[in-house]
């Protein structure tokens, strides 16, 4: 495993982290398929016998569920690691909705230090905020009084749009950004990373294998249960991302896999700082992590990937 420096936090961590909303279980809510207990907690602790160092979570996450297993699995093992988490997204009172109150993130806080059996989060990120709330220096503000509390290390913002990684650092002074950077959605890289490296922000590239389609192993007519977060998305896009992974195929050679391809695509931009590819299981961590070892991309993968882009896959 290699490490990388997260901006300008000083703190060194593991290229390839552990993400974490898969084992939140789609039983819970708001997560990824079906989980079992036992097989999430063995994953995080082989993630963590393998070098890992993050791990990114969210309160919302299997409303509480990813949390709860990740203190579990790092109980007697909290000084090794960086624990992130989000909160936003109040799944407490009634259904869930938004929620970026000053109170309402204290009380979201203590609940995700309680899961987490920790008495401090290293990296506190806003999820999905909406841009008008980005715009606003208030927030930001009581985030760096929050610091002084030493309940969180630092602050950072999720997101899905690169502009609100812009707005945020207009606003703000957000340690991370962590952003969708994958061989399917490369924006971010267009001016927000650029701009982050100037201001010393580090960037998390969240979903390099695209929500799993990035594996391979999700079919153009693939169905997903209910509280598995893709269980809505149109036909027509599913369809779409599983034909685009089989295009990418030329991608697996040599012992290495479509995943870990997908995933030494985010490493290989030299202003990521980590990408935290989802596990549910000791094999799929073994997986991610590898990538960390294998060689970059060449400039022949690189250029396929663009010409394939460019013909939208067909």
């Amino acid at each position: 495993m290699k490490y990388r420096v997260l901006g300008k936090t000083g703190v060194k961590v593991s290229e390839v982290g552990f993400g974490a909303w898969a084992i939140g279980g789609n039983a819970h809510g708001n997560s990824y398929g079906p989980t079992d207990d036992k097989s999430s907690l063995e994953a995080v602790k082989k993630a963590l016998d393998l070098g890992c160092t993050f791990f990114d979570t969210a309160d919302a996450y299997g409303h509480g569920h990813s949390e709860e297993i990740l203190g579990k699995a790092l109980a007697g093992r909290r000084d090794e690691v960086v624990i992130a988490t989000k909160v936003g997204g109040d799944f407490y009172h009634g259904a869930p909705r938004m929620n970026f109150t000053l109170e309402y993130i204290l009380f979201a806080l203590q609940k995700s230090l309680d899961r987490l059996q920790t008495d401090h989060v290293d990296l506190y990120q806003l999820h999905n905020p909406p841009s008008h709330l980005i715009k606003n220096p208030r927030l930001f503000q009581f985030l760096d009084d929050l610091k002084k509390t030493k309940k969180i290390h630092h602050y950072g913002i999720s997101i899905h749009d690169p502009a609100e990684g812009i707005l945020a650092m207009k606003s703000g002074r957000p340690s991370t950004i962590q952003v969708v950077y994958n061989i399917l959605r490369q924006e971010a890289k267009n001016e927000l990373f650029g701009l982050a490296k100037a201001n010393k922000v580090a960037i998390i590239a969240r979903e390099p294998l695209a929500n799993g389609f990035l594996t391979g192993k999700l079919k153009p007519e693939e169905t997903f249960p209910e509280g598995d977060i893709r269980h809505n998305f149109p036909r027509k896009y599913i369809a779409g991302m599983a034909q685009a992974a089989e295009k990418l195929r030329f991608l697996e050679h040599r012992g290495r896999t479509l995943a870990q391809a997908a995933i030494r695509f985010a490493l290989d931009n030299p202003d990521v700082s980590t990408t935290i590819p989802g596990a549910k299981t000791p094999e799929q961590v073994q997986e991610n992590l590898q990538a960390s070892e294998l060689p970059p991309l060449t400039g022949e993968d690189l250029m396929r990937i663009r010409h394939l882009r460019e013909s939208s896959f067909e």
